[in-house]
């Protein structure tokens, strides 16, 4: 109806990529709205424009368009004309006919997307090398491709007053708790935002308050999306974003990476012993080094004491504001080395350590030792990567600590911290996995990977079906 057509051509005036077509049917001329950038050409032309001609004697009332006409996979009618502005801005086309208030829409998308590739941010020694992309529906198939079961369920949401940005809820039906669905979508659903551009508008709902450990995983992988939703999580998938959300993190996780499952049992247990190693050494060997040099001298071995002194000597500064300046400079050169350009952020970062650490040593600023310690401190940092933030800031608080008050400070520091820890809740389930957590997440990988046939088994059993469902 002309009606339909002028409300529509109101609402997306001045779009230069909205295009109209006529085209004369057998109920009469229609008009095809849709955006040139978003639909394939050559399917308009085969799918609808042609069939709509050329069956033009075939058709007698708006469904026989659908099951006679059109040759799209997708096609339906639509409510009103709000339901059709929202195919039309999606890339679908509308068919608005003159002698009926029927509108049908059909799939005719054709943007240009990138092709599924190598996930820059999560490269893997054995395994799969396949990323999600910024298309939702590409991911939901990278999926879909790992989990053959009528049970994995994709729920879709409309978020977003103005960008309309599709966001897709997807777990195992019967695995996962109803109350974390339930959460999720209520939390999903009441963002009252005007867009939605990437996945951290989501998560800064989903994760935990006041604290900077993160209680929202996320990957480009689609084989660690896929383990985590048979496992009992339910993943979140942004349209527009190739990062894929996971709820409930834990904080075992943070020392997990997909080469554990692809690697020998004995080796891949090694590598993350290793992590577990730098992780304490990140966070706790710098305090501990300022607690000993300032408060608790007499624990030095003789021999080193002197080497201290000497090392020391000619720095004006107290140890902990010598370990802080030098932290701070670590942090300025890992920024620059991540803002600039590859090929210049690699070289500066290497020539700015070297530089300022000589630097730094030659005008009294900082003892070698110090340098050293804080060196390896920010190297152990890499290899627990999704800790980072939290390490870089709680261990500049536990030099702090043990800066004033020696090794109290520090054990008042590891309290603090292991308490601040034991109260972080994910989405209702505690975030110091298996504490707590054990009864309703059943998952075999703990600490340490045990064998692959014990984690892949079925971790749900009947009598949970009931209390989880």
């Amino acid at each position: 109806m002309e009606g339909q057509l002028n409300y529509i051509k109101d609402k997306l005036k001045n779009s230069f990529d909205v295009k109209y077509r006529e085209v004369d049917s057998g109920l009469g001329p229609v008009t095809l709205v849709f955006i040139d950038l978003l639909c394939s050409a050559i399917m308009i032309g085969d799918f609808v424009v042609n069939p709509l001609k050329k069956f033009k004697d075939d058709i007698k009332e708006p469904d026989d368009i659908i099951t006679k006409s059109l040759n799209t996979i997708v096609a339906d009618f639509l409510k009103d004309e709000e339901e059709a502005i929202s195919h039309i801005l999606s890339g679908d086309i509308v068919l608005i006919f003159k002698n009926t208030d029927k509108m049908i829409y059909c799939d005719v998308k054709g943007a240009v997307r990138r092709s599924v590739g190598i996930p820059i941010t999560e490269a893997v020694i054995k395994g799969p090398r396949e990323g999600f992309t910024e298309a939702f529906v590409d991911n939901i198939a990278l999926i879909r491709r790992r989990i053959k079961s009528p049970k994995l369920k994709f729920e879709p949401m409309m978020v977003g007053k103005t960008s309309q940005t599709v966001v897709c809820i997807g777990y195992l039906d019967g695995v996962v708790s109803g109350e974390l669905v339930n959460e999720v979508k209520q939390k999903v659903q009441g963002l009252d935002y005007d867009f939605i551009l990437d996945t951290n508008y989501i998560e800064d709902e989903l994760r935990a308050k006041k604290t900077i450990f993160d209680t929202v995983g996320y990957t480009e992988k689609p084989d660690e999306v896929s383990a985590k939703i048979m496992e009992g999580r339910v993943a979140i998938i942004v349209d527009g974003t190739p990062f894929v959300l996971t709820v409930p993190y834990f904080f075992l996780e943070n020392f997990q990476t997909p080469d554990d499952y692809y690697t020998n049992k004995y080796f891949a247990n090694f590598t993350r012993g290793l992590r577990w190693l730098a992780f304490f050494i990140a966070m706790f060997l710098p305090a501990l080094y300022v607690a000993v040099i300032t408060h608790h001298f007499s624990m030095i071995p003789s021999l080193f004491v002197f080497r201290l002194a000497v090392a020391r000597a000619g720095v004006p500064f107290p140890t902990v504001v010598e370990v802080i300046l030098m932290m701070v400079f670590f942090q300025l050169i890992k920024e620059a080395g991540l803002r600039l350009p590859q090929p210049i952020g690699t070289a500066m970062s290497i020539v700015a350590a070297l530089i300022l650490g000589d630097a730094a040593v030659g005008a009294g600023l900082a003892s070698r030792i110090t340098i050293l310690i804080v060196a390896i401190s920010t190297v152990c940092y890499f290899l627990v990567p999704r800790a980072y933030g939290a390490i870089s800031l709680w261990s500049m608080g536990f030099v702090i600590l043990s800066g004033f008050f020696g090794l109290p400070g520090f054990i008042l520091g590891f309290l603090i911290l292991v308490s601040h820890l034991s109260n972080i809740k994910s989405c209702n389930f505690t975030y110091l996995f298996p504490i707590e957590t054990l009864k309703t997440h059943k998952f075999k990988d703990l600490m340490f990977r045990g064998d692959l046939k014990t984690i892949s088994k079925k971790v749900i059993d009947e009598d949970d079906k009931h209390e989880k469902n």
